[in-house]
């Protein structure tokens, strides 16, 4: 079966999170995201794009992105790729790190013991006698240690950009009166706006509203209210751009 995915929502270390994708065909298009990605690569090699860089993650390797760090991920058209992602708030890698921030520059390790030490708190986390918390931790620990640098990835100027989109409202964001307000035309807008933050304006936003609805996911039963109080047009919108960047359903996600 292609395009079979579900999710695992953790109640440790921040809220952890799992995706795990069975032969996905359809491409990630460019996003980011507020953790940090650990991806196990199952089978075929996994692709990532981060800027000028393509990275190829074969069988058996870990591929990591950085929080907020702009990719996309392009995916075999026949047999689909097979990988599992965790993802991990950064405060959770910050306190392993003895209170400094980290960055990952090796983007692919390859590292056996390791691979198997996440691929077997993957396997077991619906075990109950299973103490996952600890696992999730030492393997963590051990990816800090032996593969962490100290770089903090955020800059001012793509902060600027950004506190200002969190300031307007998820269904009234307009790219002409954004620009209006940077005193610029909206062409000259979007162009800065991307080289500053990788995205464009549209995406920005778009990754904000599903970083909202996952939120009311977990308290209101309704998709529609969901959709428009997260700034989608409706359940169909919210459900079809939902499953382009996070690679399940909004249901799918809500169960997990």
């Amino acid at each position: 079966m292609k395009n079979f995915s579900s999710y695992k929502k953790l109640d440790i270390l921040d809220g952890t999170e799992i995706l795990f994708a069975r032969n996905h065909t359809v491409d990630f298009p460019k996003h980011t995201h507020d953790t940090f990605n650990i991806a196990l690569v199952i089978n075929q090699t996994f692709y990532s794009r981060l800027d000028s860089k393509f990275l190829q993650a074969p069988i058996g390797t870990l591929c990591i992105t950085n929080p907020d760090e702009v990719h996309k991920t392009p995916c075999d058209k026949n047999t689909g790729n097979t990988f599992i992602t965790f993802y991990i708030a950064p405060d959770i890698l910050t306190r392993l790190n003895r209170g400094i921030s980290v960055f990952f520059k090796d983007k692919v390790i390859y590292n056996p013991i390791l691979f198997s030490s996440f691929y077997s708190i993957a396997q077991n986390i619906e075990n109950e006698t299973y103490d996952a918390e600890t696992a999730l931790l030492h393997a963590l620990k051990q990816l800090v240690a032996n593969y962490a640098v100290e770089i903090d990835f955020k800059n001012s100027s793509l902060n600027l950009f950004q506190e200002f989109i969190n300031g307007e409202s998820f269904d009234k964001f307009s790219l002409e009166k954004t620009a209006r307000n940077f005193g610029m035309d909206k062409f000259k807008f979007l162009r800065l706006f991307k080289q500053e933050t990788g995205l464009t304006p549209n995406t920005f936003v778009t990754l904000k509203r599903i970083a909202s609805a996952k939120k009311e996911l977990l308290k209101n039963e309704n998709l529609l209210d969901v959709a428009v109080s997260s700034g989608f047009y409706d359940a169909s919108h919210l459900t079809r751009e939902f499953k382009k960047y996070t690679g399940v359903t909004p249901g799918i996600y809500r169960e997990a």
